[in-house]
């Protein structure tokens, strides 16, 4: 079984800033793509942004420019750094990994969850 736990998350103006970090722990042989998504109030869950193993990013487009995703392979962790945060940008943030098992096998994995919420 593979965790994945997420921190960071809190109470922020807008124009703030917020680190996320996410941490996998269990039987990890290796792990392909991580990513977060969101889910606001009423919202569907949307995808943030994804690292591949390569260092390659993605972002969806309301972010790029303020929000930049990094892994340590060593770790086994992702982070989100979050900067000139918009009250939009509120929402319970998820994190996720494709994870191989010692087989070869690839599969997703989902954290709890961490609130981020933007005053304005």
């Amino acid at each position: 079984q593979v965790q994945l736990v997420e921190s960071g998350g809190g109470l922020v103006q807008a124009g703030g800033s917020l680190r996320l970090s996410c941490a996998a722990s269990g039987i990890i042989f290796s792990i392909n793509d991580m990513g977060w998504y969101r889910q606001g109030p009423g919202k569907q869950r949307e995808l943030v942004a994804t690292i591949i193993g390569s260092g390659s990013t993605n972002y969806r487009d309301s972010v790029k420019g303020r929000f930049t995703i990094s892994r340590d392979n060593a770790k086994n962790t992702v982070y989100l750094q979050m900067n000139s945060l918009k009250p939009e940008d509120t929402a319970v943030y998820y994190c996720n990994a494709n994870v191989n098992n010692v087989k070869g096998y690839g599969m997703d994995y989902w954290g709890k969850g961490t609130l981020v919420t933007v005053s304005s």
